[in-house]
């Protein structure tokens, strides 16, 4: 069972690896601040896109599951350009989840519908400029700082285990590296969730 999450911050990072029980607590964390007065909105920005029956089937039942929890809490679905929709959407009395940042930054680096972007600025054998996901990340980090209403990241911790297999695969698991890092620095809060337990690795809220 996922532990009652800390008082709501002006931003938090909630890391954590598969069924750690982040995207509960960022539920969790909807629905107290819905709770807290009638004036309060919430909307969880999606990143996942359907991308086979699989995955459209995952989607629904995440939705209606969240639908039962947390029945206040909207959905908008945005896949690749997370800063506009939180500069447009958050407002001091809502609070925004976005779930979930490795997603988002799979979209970007490998995009269901055309060849991959560039996975890194010095890949083998051509390197490349910045490649486009780091400055939406940048614009992402702006608008985080900015928001005037509380935000909720959720993102994957997948650099615990061992080396993968790859040049393309171990380029996104160091992208990936790269984002939750600039995401912590902006963030007021960065939790680690293991088997449904939050560890608090910041807190300056």
């Amino acid at each position: 069972m996922t532990a009652t999450p800390s008082p709501i911050a002006r931003s938090e990072l909630i890391l954590g690896g598969q069924k750690s029980g982040k995207s509960r607590r960022a539920e969790l964390l909807a629905r107290d601040w819905l709770a807290q007065s009638p004036q309060h909105s919430a909307l969880l920005i999606a990143t996942a896109q359907p991308w086979d029956d699989e995955m459209r089937a995952r989607i629904q039942r995440h939705q209606r599951d969240r639908a039962a929890r947390v029945p206040g809490l909207a959905t908008l679905e945005e896949p690749l350009d997370l800063a506009a929709v939180l500069q447009r959407e958050s407002t001091p009395h809502t609070l925004i989840v976005v779930d979930c940042l490795t997603l988002w930054l799979t979209n970007w680096l490998m995009p269901a519908d055309s060849a991959a972007l560039p996975l890194a600025e010095n890949s083998e054998p051509n390197p490349t400029p910045v490649p486009a996901w780091k400055a939406q990340a940048a614009l992402f980090s702006g608008a985080i700082a900015q928001a005037p209403g509380p935000v909720v990241l959720v993102g994957n911790e997948i650099g615990l285990g061992v080396i993968p297999l790859g040049r393309e695969v171990r380029a996104f698991v160091d992208a990936l590296g790269q984002l939750n890092q600039q995401m912590a620095q902006v963030c007021a809060r960065v939790t680690l969730m293991a088997a449904g337990l939050p560890l608090t690795l910041k807190d300056t809220a």
